[in-house]
């Protein structure tokens, strides 16, 4: 019979109290799956797992089984659509496993495969790159962009789990620093993180990974980062004499944690419905500007459009998303904090009525709101789902 231990072995990760902090390698919630596995484990008086085999109590077992690797592909190893009973406790065996190293702390301080692998000259433009073991076919890659409102943050915020995460999911990791405010505005965020993903696609035969199989996510600053490289025109030249400048900066998927939509200052007025919302204190070194004032300047309301992800969202755009939140969808006025309405999950939204405009997925998660339409159950399943090329 399965155990709670099994049932979060299955689960895998959920997202952290606190999404802009470390995520904990041992915050796991796939509530919609739980109650199929303890069936699993309870048919026919709560034996062993497959102890009966009456006709009725096989048909409720395929049942829960198919479940199981609807919300698991991953589980089905010979991808015949159906899942076996060895298939099942071949799993069930290499989540356990992942879990007791998790416990055990072995993986806490997992090194690169290769560290500060520079993509530019400036002392930030560096990412760490952990790389499967034996890994025959080319991998696929999740990037890591950290957040820190555009000012501050490091590739290390990423948890020590992480890395490990994907890898024991076959998948390369990488985590990426870009320079911040106090070196320049905006574009250089955004066009240093394209920057270090073309480094990454040009030596993808060097270090087994697959160029077209690559996913981003990040929290707040580096949550918009990932949504803007997804939106944004490819920035590839084609004609450039930079072999490097030739790659695409195109991904599959992007994963959130309090993540923005829009840079607008004005949009953020607009969408709250507060007219006279404070500028956040992050936008003047953004933005380079002195004040409040240089906001209706034309050049930086077009500065504003162009940062802002949703600006760049097209009928030709193919890229889906999760975003995640801690807080529930609260009023926001003049008086609440810049950290919770920066935070909120309106932001999320409205880019997921944008995206299902265009009839593109945007699943959005917040305490209050979670959807029977998720088919993931969380941001790190969606991530490796879709680097592995799942269609949904």
């Amino acid at each position: 019979m399965l155990s709670g231990a099994d049932i979060g072995i299955l689960v895998g990760f959920g997202h952290s109290s606190c999404p802009y902090a470390k995520l904990s390698s041992m915050n796991v919630i796939i509530k919609p799956l739980v109650v199929a596995i303890l069936t699993l484990g309870s048919l026919e008086g709560g034996g062993d797992l497959f102890a009966q085999d009456s006709s009725g109590a096989k048909r409720d077992r395929e049942q829960r089984l198919a479940e199981v690797v609807k919300r698991f592909p991953e589980s089905d190893a010979n991808k015949d659509g159906r899942l076996t009973l060895e298939e099942f406790q071949a799993f069930q065996k290499k989540r356990r496993d992942l879990l007791e190293r998790r416990e055990s702390g072995r993986d806490r301080a997992l090194p690169p495969s290769h560290k500060d692998v520079a993509y530019g000259e400036h002392e930030k433009q560096r990412f760490d790159l952990w790389l499967p073991a034996d890994a025959g076919e080319p991998t696929p890659l999740v990037i890591f962009i950290h957040g820190g409102g555009f000012r501050g943050g490091d590739k290390s915020a990423v948890s020590r789990s992480q890395p490990q995460f994907f890898l024991d999911e076959g998948i390369a990791f990488a985590s990426m620093n870009y320079r911040l405010s106090d070196v320049g505005p905006y574009p250089i965020m955004m066009h240093d993180a394209a920057r270090g993903l073309q480094t990454i696609r040009h030596r993808a035969k060097e270090w087994n990974i697959d160029p077209k199989r690559i996913v981003c996510f990040g929290g707040s600053a580096g949550a918009g980062i990932s949504l803007w490289l997804g939106f944004h025109d490819d920035l590839a030249d084609p004609d450039s004499e930079d072999p490097i400048a030739r790659e695409s900066t195109r991904i599959l998927a992007a994963g959130t944690m309090g993540g923005q939509s829009t840079y607008d200052q004005f949009t953020f007025r607009e969408w709250f419905g507060v007219p006279d919302l404070p500028m956040h204190s992050a936008l003047p070194a953004f933005y380079g500007i002195e004040s409040e004032a240089d906001l209706t300047k034309e050049s930086v309301r077009a500065a504003m459009r162009d940062a802002s992800p949703i600006t760049h969202l097209s009928p030709d755009d193919q890229m889906s998303v999760y975003m995640t939140y801690n807080r529930a969808n609260e009023v926001v006025t003049k008086e609440t904090s810049q950290s919770v309405w920066v935070h909120h999950v309106l932001l999320g939204m409205k880019l997921q009525e944008a995206m299902g405009d265009l009839g593109l997925t945007c699943y959005v998660t917040a305490p209050g709101m979670e959807s029977n339409d998720d088919p993931f159950g969380s941001m790190h399943a969606f991530l490796v789902a879709k680097a592995k090329g799942d269609q949904r």
